[in-house]
């Protein structure tokens, strides 16, 4: 008789994965926040992706201010964080967080779900990704036939994309793929890329990853993220992780979005961060790079409500109205 499977990876005792490729995933999250009921937001699912069962939460305000001198609300895209293993549309901190994004920025906020590691590893994440920007270019091409929360109010010319850690990583996945040639998402013209201190990796550490441990994240925690996401046999240097490793494009010769880079500035991914704006600035990019210091990992996205997450909103009202010019 063959041995019985045993664990070859356990992520915090919430997803275990098993030596016969099995994978026992834990719900029994105990999470620190409720979802915050504001009445001047509305919320809704809708399913973008029949193939793989994969659903989005529309967020849309319930009263427009917007500033803008036009009527149609921006849209935001907001791709959640959790290492390619965790998250979805529903977990409160990440529904708070759209649900501050939407009234703060008065925008019509959009965050899809994607398939989650190790069942399914990337590229998965990323092919949803584009997945839900082609339900986001349908709706614009539905002349108001499509949901009617995106109809004739809805701004399809001002898109900006927000990715927070792993989410951060498919943002810029989205913007190598769409910077070249914007016409095959028309007509969604996405104006910018916010990287919410993204998930990248590479085989030779940075000061900052070898630095003290995180509240919640520590290296080894990293390296188990990229061991259950990464195809197999695929090292930290690949394109997927490292957006400058040895067999990543060659990004200057691709045009990209502008970008902005927001950072704790006691993450251990904060050296990795910092790295991919200045090596984007030394190739012309219109890249922009904000440090909070003394935060760390997840500082907007698990208190969006704090005095510092207003910091950020007022960032990301800027970097809106300077990029739709």
């Amino acid at each position: 008789m063959g041995s019985l499977p045993h664990v070859v990876e356990d992520c915090m005792g919430f997803l275990k994965l098993f030596s016969d490729g099995s994978v026992h995933r834990s719900n029994n999250f105990k999470f620190p926040v409720s979802p915050i009921e504001d009445n001047s937001v509305f919320f809704k699912d809708c399913l973008f992706d029949k193939k793989f069962n994969l659903s989005l939460r529309l967020y849309k305000p319930n009263n427009k201010s917007n500033n803008n001198n036009s009527n149609k609300l921006p849209v935001i895209m907001f791709l959640h964080g959790g290492g390619f293993c965790f998250g979805s549309r529903t977990w409160p901190h990440i529904h708070n967080c759209c649900v501050r994004l939407a009234t703060g920025l008065q925008a019509l906020v959009v965050a899809p779900d994607y398939r989650l590691a190790p069942e399914h590893r990337l590229p998965a994440a990323v092919d949803d990704s584009v997945e839900a920007i082609r339900w986001l270019q349908r709706q614009g091409l539905s002349h108001g036939c499509g949901e009617p929360w995106l109809t004739d109010d809805i701004d399809f010319d001002r898109v900006f994309i927000i990715g927070d850690s792993s989410g951060g990583n498919i943002a810029h996945q989205l913007a190598v793929r769409f910077g070249s040639d914007p016409t095959t998402i028309e007509p969604v013209r996405v104006r910018g890329y916010v990287l919410l201190a993204p998930f990248f990796g590479g085989e030779v550490r940075t000061k900052s990853e070898e630095g003290p441990s995180e509240q919640t994240l520590n290296l080894d925690l990293l390296d188990r993220f990229w061991r259950l996401s990464m195809p197999i046999g695929e090292t930290r240097d690949h394109p997927l992780a490292n957006p400058f490793g040895p067999g990543s494009p060659n990004l200057e010769q691709v045009k990209l979005d502008p970008i902005l880079l927001i950072v704790g500035g006691n993450e251990l991914l904060k050296d990795r961060a910092s790295n991919y704006a200045t090596r984007l600035k030394g190739l012309g990019k219109d890249t922009k790079y904000i440090e909070f210091e003394g935060c760390e990992h997840g500082f907007f996205t698990h208190d969006s409500y704090s005095e510092v997450a207003n910091e950020v909103i007022h960032i990301l009202k800027r970097f809106m109205l300077e990029t739709s010019a």
